[in-house]
């Protein structure tokens, strides 16, 4: 079951709904359930290009695998039309905001799943996964594994508990080799369950189809596959999708 929450309508398919239009209020989110009713929850978290169709199609995929899964609109409606407009629309965001959102969302997605106090898992792409990494480590209870696409965090993860599997491009202007090397020490330092792969010849949103002709199909499936592996060890439900 497909829903558009906050003004769009659960009768509609994926191509009907059409991408998000400027002006659509804050609060807005897409939610899949599986056919046969109710599954564990994931909070898929997009990149500062919004909630588009291919994150909507990732969040279908989840559903697929048995998931209940929620991509909450970060954006407020908005999608960019290049990655100049993209990066003053993270710079004019209040991050306060962002995170009230990304914490409500999480409270709504479990108010929906087969165990409305079992955790979730986040999957995130670039900010995406700054804020599920940032999720994790503020309410600990509440994720049970992270899936990060090339975003880091500087945040102390001591609180952290829930495992970390990481998908970082070869070549990333948005993520430093240091960025990511501190992070990484900062998590086992902490004694955290880290895992973390590098994609050869892939640049940032290799992983998201549709965005900015950074999109690699073989380094996508590859990182699908080990995030499919990856929850089927740590937050089940069937066959998890590539992602």
């Amino acid at each position: 079951m497909h829903a558009e929450t906050e003004g769009g309508s659960d009768d509609q398919t994926p191509d009907e709904l059409g991408g998000p239009v400027a002006g659509t209020r804050s609060g807005a989110a897409y939610l899949v359930q599986p056919d046969d009713g109710p599954g564990p929850g994931i909070l898929v978290l997009h990149s500062w290009w919004g909630l588009t169709q291919g994150v909507k199609r990732i969040v279908e995929g989840f559903a697929d695998a048995g998931y209940t899964a929620l991509a909450p609109d970060l954006c407020e409606g908005v999608v960019p039309a290049d990655g100049e407009e993209a990066q003053q629309l993270l710079v004019d965001s209040d991050p306060n905001v962002t995170a009230a959102l990304v914490l409500d969302s999480v409270v709504a997605l479990r108010a929906n799943c087969v165990d409305p106090e079992a955790p979730v898992a986040a999957v995130g792409y670039s900010m995406g996964a700054s804020w599920a990494l940032w999720l994790a480590t503020r309410q600990p209870d509440s994720v049970a594994a992270v899936v990060a696409h090339y975003g880091t965090q500087n945040i102390d993860f001591e609180l952290l508990v829930a495992p970390v599997l990481g998908h970082y491009a070869e070549t990333d202007p948005l993520v430093s080799e240091d960025d990511l090397v501190e992070m990484q020490a900062r998590l086992l330092l902490s004694d955290k369950h880290v895992e973390v792969h590098r994609y050869p010849g892939t640049g940032h949103w290799f992983a998201e189809a549709g965005v900015d002709d950074h999109f690699d199909d073989d380094a996508a499936a590859l990182a699908g596959e080990r995030t499919a592996a990856f929850l089927t060890e740590h937050h089940p439900a069937g066959d998890a999708p590539p992602a």
